[in-house]
């Protein structure tokens, strides 16, 4: 783990230390939780910023590994600043929003709020707009020194991940999560996701993280392109019926 991180500061210093200051915003938003009993949405407030934060760590530490591999140097480093601003400017504003009791996606109880929440969605939108443009350098590039089912483990990881991403724009359409109640009813511990309707973020979560299982699995699991292309449509097919379901206000448990 030591030399993971050794080599992770010496191929991305801006995303490295950004997960590793979004690491320390969890353990403070966990050790609020802890202390602070503000509730939004039936859960304490400070749940979601601490999942956020440690959202916003393994993505930056994922993505980071990941581009060292592409030839071009410049575009790797203008990436990885737009991701600190980009994800710098959610946690802030979630953070900002469970400090005083309140929602901080859906908001729109007032112009300000509803101002925040669509420059949240702008904000996101040029992420994984961007985050597609690296994938698609991916494919771009013709020559890489490392196993070709890790290669693709990534390609298709970072599909999925912006595919689902941007499933996370039908949640904001609806100014909700949860499909066949009003958000906020019992959910899974710490999760909180819904136990009794479907629940939209399920699938978001699992295809989000994609970005690290795919590549995973082609490194560590599959060893043929063919492989991990397999497990690719099998894992796609999970994320489909779990979309499905949340649609169809069927909770997973």
């Amino acid at each position: 783990m030591i030399s993971f991180f050794r080599e992770l500061k010496q191929r991305n210093p801006v995303l490295f230390y950004s997960g590793w200051i979004s690491f320390v915003g969890a353990i403070v938003c966990f050790v609020l939780m802890l202390i602070n009993n503000t509730i939004v949405l039936g859960i304490n407030a400070w749940i979601k910023p601490m999942k956020f934060f440690l959202s916003t760590t393994i993505f930056c530490w994922t993505i980071g590994w990941y581009i060292y591999y592409l030839q071009w140097k410049r575009k790797q480093l203008i990436y990885s600043w737009m991701v600190f601003i980009v994800l710098g400017f959610e946690l802030v504003v979630v953070t900002w929003q469970a400090a005083n009791g309140r929602l901080s996606h859906f908001n729109i109880s007032s112009s300000f709020y509803l101002l925040l929440f669509n420059l949240m969605g702008v904000a996101i939108t040029i992420l994984t707009l961007w985050t597609a443009y690296i994938g698609y350098l991916f494919f771009r590039q013709k020559q890489f020194n490392i196993p070709r089912s890790y290669l693709w483990g990534i390609r298709l990881g970072i599909i999925y991940f912006v595919i689902f991403c941007f499933e996370g724009g039908l949640m904001a359409a609806r100014l909700s999560h949860t499909v066949g109640a009003a958000d906020g009813g019992e959910g899974l511990p710490l999760l909180n996701w819904s136990r009794g309707y479907g629940d939209l973020r399920i699938a978001h979560f699992f295809g989000m993280h994609s970005l690290q299982v795919l590549p995973l699995a082609g490194y560590f699991v599959f060893k043929t392109t063919r492989g991990i292309i397999i497990f690719s449509l099998v894992y796609l097919a999970l994320l489909v019926g779990l979309t499905v379901m949340a649609l169809n206000a069927i909770p997973i448990i």
